[in-house]
């Protein structure tokens, strides 16, 4: 019978973070399709006092996986709230944010 040591080896997940991926990309909007099987969320930076953005990553994930993304997020928003104080967002759905050639929507 294996040990409770051997047990979390085999249970054991390594991730393996490349250089250029760690530097991170900057997006201010995120747009969400979805379909049957899949979410679809495509990260975009727009910069402002320019009509175009560019779609920075597009991630792909299963319904399942999208539902513990949005708990796992709620959960990070809560505690970082906890820590740096309330996150102040405008009211209401899709609100915009003025980039000075027209407004976006932006989550």
């Amino acid at each position: 019978m294996a040990d409770k040591k051997d047990t979390n080896k085999e249970n054991q997940l390594n991730i393996e973070l490349q250089d250029k991926v760690a530097e991170g990309e900057y997006a201010n909007l995120v747009m969400i399709a979805h379909s049957a099987e899949e979410f679809i969320m495509d990260f975009i930076r727009v910069m402002p006092g320019v009509p175009s953005g560019r779609v920075k990553s597009r991630i792909i994930v299963t319904p399942a996986h999208a539902k513990r993304f949005l708990r796992a997020l709620a959960d990070n928003v809560e505690r970082y709230e906890r820590a740096h104080g309330e996150i102040h967002v405008p009211a209401g759905p899709g609100a915009t944010i003025e980039f000075g050639g027209g407004n976006v929507g932006r989550a």
